[in-house]
Formats: structure tokens, sequence, C-alpha cells
């Protein structure tokens, strides 16, 4: 493994990322995850949300993307931490765009800590999301 280089201010390649309710299917499966305000209309609805929402850990794990994207080995993050904000609406016609970001805000001790930014539309879905990497 080659050492990576950061640093404090350095803006990683972020991406976007469609989720759809096929998505949230194959989630449920692979979690075991099946409450049914994630695929259900009627559910959400009787819990007043706006429609069926992405499961949390679905959001988080592609957020760390920007993260494993970047280092090129996922066994590189050392830590990851996230504080769920606002769900992702997924409506059933086309799905919902979420943006992902990541900064460095750490160089310490060969331990690089970013902060990784998830927002659909104009609303942050992930906050205080960070990563600590090896940079070794």
């Amino acid at each position: 493994m080659s050492t990576l280089v950061a640093e404090v201010g350095q803006v990683l390649p972020g991406f976007s990322r469609t989720l759809t309710r096929a998505d949230l299917v194959r989630y449920a499966g692979a979690s075991g995850d099946f409450n049914p305000i994630h695929w259900s209309d009627a559910a959400a609805a009787a819990l007043g949300l706006p429609d069926v929402i992405a499961h949390g850990m679905l959001t988080m794990g592609t957020a760390l993307r920007v993260v494993t994207d970047w280092a090129g080995d996922p066994a590189r993050v050392l830590s990851y931490s996230v504080r769920f904000t606002k769900p992702v609406v997924v409506p059933a016609d086309g799905g919902a765009v979420v943006e992902f970001g990541g900064t460095v805000t750490k160089v310490a001790d060969g331990v690089a800590t970013v902060s990784i930014e998830a927002t659909c539309g104009e609303t942050k879905v992930l906050g205080a999301a960070v990563a600590e990497v090896d940079l070794g």
C-alpha cells in the first residue's frame, strides 16, 4: 500500500448517486431492514413522511465512497461516524439524486480527517460526517 498525500483544505473528488426504489429493495434484502417506510407509500404516509425514505445506513455507506475512492483501499478507513439530519425522500418516479463530497480538515500523525457532505437538492442529509484515514 503506497503512502497517501493529504493536506488541510484538500477537496476530494465528489460524485452524485441516484437512489431509486429498486435500490431500497436491494438494500433491504442485503441488510435485513424491511421497515415498510423504505418501500410502502402507505406506511410512509401513515407516519407523516412525504414519501418513502432511503435507509440511513445506505446513505451513510454510499457517502463513505468519497473517502474509499480517494484512498484506494477501504482498509485505510480507521473510523467513520455521521449524524443523520434529514431523510432522503425517494419518489417512485426517478428516485432521488444525492450529491457527495469531502474535504480534508486535519492531518496529524499519519492520519487525515475528512469531513463528508451529503445533500439531496438543497437539503443536507448527513451532519457531522467524519472519517479518519490512515495515510501510511
